[in-house]
This record gives C-alpha cells, structure tokens and sequence, in this order.
C-alpha cells in the first residue's frame, strides 16, 4: 500500500493518491489532471477510483478530466446528484483496491452529500481516513455553505455533529487523519499547521470534538464565521454539472496580445491584473492594474475580489503566462482575453508606469504624521496578536466597497499579516485614485521584528 498527498501550497488544498498492486484511488483531485496521470505512469499503476469528498466550493476538481483520460470511475457519497455520469455510493459500502478497502462514511454536514473515506489495509484493519471538508487538524468544515430557506446553519453543524461524534470520533485513535484543506483555507475558520494528524490527537487538541453537548458544538461552529468569498457558490456549481476540458480553457486563454490591442481594451474597461512579485510590481506597473501575485494565494484572491466570469487581461514574467491562466481556471475563471505580448518591459519603452511606495516598519514610526491614516487589511480572526496604535481594520474583501467613504486627499499606510494584501490593497486604492498611499514591508511579521509595539483590538 503506497499513499502519497498531494498539497497545492497557494489552494491550501490536499489532494491523495492511493495504490495497492497497481490499483490507484485518487481523493480530491485539484484542477490539472496530469500530476496523478504521471504519478501512476511513474508507478506503472492504473487509475481504478477518483474519490469525492463533497461538491467542492473552493476549487474546481479535476475528477471529470482524469475520468475522461483513464476510465476511472468517478465516486460520490451518498445523496450527491451530479449531472454526470458517476457512482454514488452507500452509506458503508467499500470498494476494492488491490488488496486494500476504502469504505464510504456518509458524514453529512459541511454539505449534505459530503463523505469521508476509510482506508483499511491489507489485513482489514482501519488505517487512514480522508475526511475532506468534514473534519480538519485542529477544525472541522464550515456549515454555512449548503444553507436554504429550509435548511439552516445550525441544522447543518447539527448533522456535523452527528457525523463526527458518531464516525470519525469513534473510529481508533491511531487511525490517520488527512484533511482535504490546511491553513488558510476559507473552508475553516482556523485550520491548523499541520497538514495530516490523528483521531487520537483530534481528540485530545480539537475545541470542536470536545465539546460537552450538541448545543455546545452548533455554538462554536457556528460562532465567528467569515462571510465565504464570493466564487465558491459557482465553483461548487460547476463540480455537481461539468466543466470543459482544462486543455480547451488553456487554448481559449493562452493569447498574446499586442500592446496597443491590450491597452485599447483596457481602456474599454477590462480589468488588468499582474501576476508579478510583489517588488516588481511596486516598482513600475500599468496604471490600473491590480497586482495579485503568484507568489501568494493567487487564485484564491482573485476569486474572492472579482465577479465571477469577470473577463481580465494579464501581465506576467515571461513563461508565467500559462501558469497564471491555470491557476485562475482552478477557481473556475476561465473568461482571459489574453496576456500582454513582450510583458512589462514592453510597456515601460513607450509609457510612464505607476508605481507604489514601501517603507519599512521602524520608518513608518518615524515618518507617519498625525492626520494620516493608518489601514489594516487581515481578517478579525487575524487580530489577537495586535494592530498598530490607531489603525483601521478594514478588511481586504471589503476595501473596495468603503473606498468612497474615505478621502482621497489623506496620506496612508497599509499593512497586513506579510505584505501580500497590503500590495493588492495599494494598487486597489491607486487605481480609484489614492495617491498617497505606502505599504508597510513584511506587515506584522515586520512590524513585530521591528519591536514596534502592537495594541490590543477592540
């Protein structure tokens, strides 16, 4: 039996691969179908199963792609409806693997159709469980997602409750946990560090298993919950009814444009974002654009601030340009005019760039006056280790909608958690006109190693 995860770092997604004597099990497969292709071609191994845990929000899966390249046959919990073909399975039916068995636990909650997935070894003794959205290292899955007029919150982090304290809570403390998400997923609240734990250690570490009743548990569950961003209801959309092939996205997007084409429909209204580090980025651009780079939670980003089938254009380093379209096609933003040709350094022959201010935290004391404005982009969950005497806590997510109760003739500092928002945060306000605004290099990581002193939120 051979077990291998597969973490997309900037998805803050976990994706598996399962073999025994030549038999694959793939569980939550992210967008490209190539890397498990050739993880089995390197094993000499075939392809039997693609797993799914639930109708992902957060990702587009790449299930459908690996089933039309293999045969595999595609595999839902119970009381999945997906407009394809597929097998949906029994509460407790087990499917064979080489040698090995993976048995279904309908584990309702996160979503109605959402399913963990016991591995039991050779011997028929339970070894692994793959818990999807349902339960993660040190959180369990947000119940807030599959809500209806019928069908509140609270009565689905009941069903979690149920699915947790009656199967995966009651499973041997040895058996393996491997979340389907780690820090930093919108899929939690607060996922921990670790990318795999145990039942037993879940037990002894997680608040949400141990709570004292169902009560209890629906509170904290339910208590402090973020609003999801704005793309996860179309994503998962698109996972229940198909998608086209990721070749035919990459071939539809994957266009040079020339310059005087690209600024013509950027003029037009088609929004520009420049995939490009954040220091390059800073240190010329084209005036509009909104940097969201690859470096960072790109996709991810770029779902969250943008509606959805939004058409962009893109500027990258060279041969990112591909990267940069897949990435976004993993959040189903598929509508990418094209890259500009020759990139940055085409424009910058014939055009002034704009550019962005950084400065250093211990500068910031110095030079930052009384009337300026000091802005804080992290989520409230983000707030227990401090904010900067005075600063406004003003979410990334909602930066753009108050822009117009803020002044335009104010200076302003920006800073987040490492320095990634507070440039997407820069270029959003210099595009709608703040000129005077300056990120704080390295946010609070920074701010704390500058020995600036942070005062408690309220």
């Amino acid at each position: 039996m051979y077990i291998e995860q597969i973490y997309t770092r900037c998805m803050a997604e976990a994706s598996y691969y399962i073999e025994s004597e030549g038999e694959v099990a793939i569980i939550d497969p992210m967008r490209e179908a190539e890397p498990y292709l050739e993880l089995a071609e390197r094993r000499n191994a075939k392809i039997k199963y693609v797993f799914e845990t639930h109708f992902h929000a957060d990702f587009i899966s790449g299930h459908l792609d690996i089933a039309r390249k293999t045969d595999a046959k595609i595999v839902y919990g119970p009381t999945a409806k997906p407009n394809y073909e597929c097998l949906v399975a029994k509460d407790n039916e087990e499917f064979s693997l080489g040698e090995v068995k993976i048995k279904v636990l309908h584990t309702p909650g996160h979503t109605l159709e959402s399913s963990c997935f016991l591995l039991m070894d050779e011997n028929g003794i339970p070894h692994s469980v793959f818990t999807g959205d349902t339960l993660f290292v040190d959180e369990v899955g947000r119940p807030d997602l599959a809500c209806n007029a019928e069908l509140t919150k609270e009565a689905l982090a009941g069903m979690l409750y149920d699915s947790i304290y009656k199967k995966l809570k009651t499973l041997p403390d040895y058996v393996i946990v491997y979340p389907g998400h780690g820090p930093g997923s919108a899929c939690g609240k607060n996922i921990g560090t670790e990318l795999f734990s145990t039942i037993g250690k879940q037990k002894q570490f997680n608040y949400a298993l141990k709570t004292k009743s169902k009560e209890e548990f629906v509170r904290e569950v339910t208590d402090g919950l973020a609003d999801p961003p704005r793309y996860f209801y179309h994503d998962a959309s698109i996972n229940k009814n198909g998608y086209k092939p990721l070749e035919d996205i990459i071939e539809k997007n994957n266009l040079p444009i020339e310059l005087k084409e690209f600024l013509n429909k950027a003029e037009q209204g088609i929004q520009i974002i420049d995939t490009r580090n954040t220091e390059d980025f800073c240190e010329g651009y084209i005036p509009g654009s909104i940097n969201i780079a690859l470096s960072g939670n790109y996709a991810i980003w770029a779902g969250s601030l943008f509606e959805f089938n939004s058409p962009f254009l893109l500027v990258t380093d060279k041969n990112m340009e591909k990267e940069s379209i897949v990435r976004l096609a993993r959040v189903g933003f598929e509508n990418i005019i094209g890259y500009l040709d020759g990139g940055i350094e085409g424009y910058s022959k014939h055009y002034r760039m704009e550019t962005i201010e950084t400065i250093d935290p211990n500068d910031y004391i110095k030079r930052k006056q009384n009337d300026s404005i000091t802005i804080d982009v992290r989520n409230n969950e983000e707030l227990n280790s401090g904010i900067l005497q005075g600063a406004k806590v003003i979410p990334l997510l909602k930066l753009e909608s108050i822009l117009d109760s803020l002044s335009r003739d104010m200076e302003y500092y920006i800073y987040c958690a490492g320095g990634y928002r507070s440039i997407i945060a820069a270029s959003i306000m210099k595009k709608y006109g703040f000129n005077n605004v300056t990120s704080i290099n390295g946010g609070v990581k920074g701010i704390i190693a500058g020995k600036i002193k942070l005062t408690q939120f309220s």
